[in-house]
């Protein structure tokens, strides 16, 4: 089986999950999908709020347990931020950060910035495809109180899955069209990521090339 098929089979399966095992299924689901991506929350949620027509769920039903599972999937990643601690981070930047043209004051930027806007980071991570799983690495890395990180989570995802639970329901039968378009967003997001790094390397060459010159340029007389 190719990765096409192996997607649409987890795609099939994370349905299935939801149709016969009601909101723990989904809860499971959500959980999962912060855990392996691929398990695809636009896809679930949708469904999830067309079934609302039917009484199989409810909106606020969708929205919390969405957010529950979504925080228990959370979790796991800020686990392993905290145990991935910096003093490794720091380690593998000191062996390894110059093949990626990244090294500790980088580190110490990005842990800066991070606690300076976790809060937002982190509720509006949480509707990023991609980056709504990984963001919890660098919060247990910065050691963000778990408290405040729970809650953001918590708020963000609720929102998440609330969005696409109603539009699923709006849109009824053609509830699949919401995963449709934010196929479009997320290729957006992956887009502009790709044109940021580009854009990051380029800096980094152009500033070690620079540094490069420097030291041969002829002294001031």
């Amino acid at each position: 089986m190719n990765l096409v098929g192996i997607l649409e089979a987890i795609n099939a399966w994370a349905q299935q999950i939801i149709r016969t095992m009601g909101y723990p299924g989904l809860g499971l689901v959500m959980f999962l999908e912060n855990v392996f991506p691929p398990i695809p929350s636009e896809l679930v949620l949708p469904l999830a709020g067309w079934l609302t027509l039917d009484g199989s769920f409810t909106l606020f039903g969708v929205t919390v347990v969405g957010a529950i599972g979504s925080v228990a999937g959370a979790l796991f990643f800020y686990g392993i931020g905290m145990w991935f601690d910096e003093s490794r981070v720091r380690y593998l930047l000191r062996r390894f950060g110059k093949w990626f043209l990244l090294s500790e004051d980088d580190f110490d930027v990005a842990l800066t910035w991070f606690e300076r806007y976790d809060e937002y980071v982190i509720f509006f991570g949480r509707m990023v495809p991609i980056v709504r799983s990984l963001i919890s690495v660098p919060a247990g890395l910065a050691r963000m109180p778990l408290g405040r990180f729970c809650a953001y989570t918590a708020v963000g995802t609720a929102l998440w899955s609330f969005l696409l639970a109603f539009a699923g329901r709006l849109l009824g039968e053609n509830w699949a069209l919401v995963a449709e378009f934010l196929d479009t967003y997320e290729h957006i997001v992956i887009a502009l990521s790709v044109v940021a790094g580009v854009a990051f390397i380029g800096s980094r060459l152009w500033q070690l090339r620079r540094r490069q010159v420097e030291p041969s340029a002829p002294p001031n007389s």
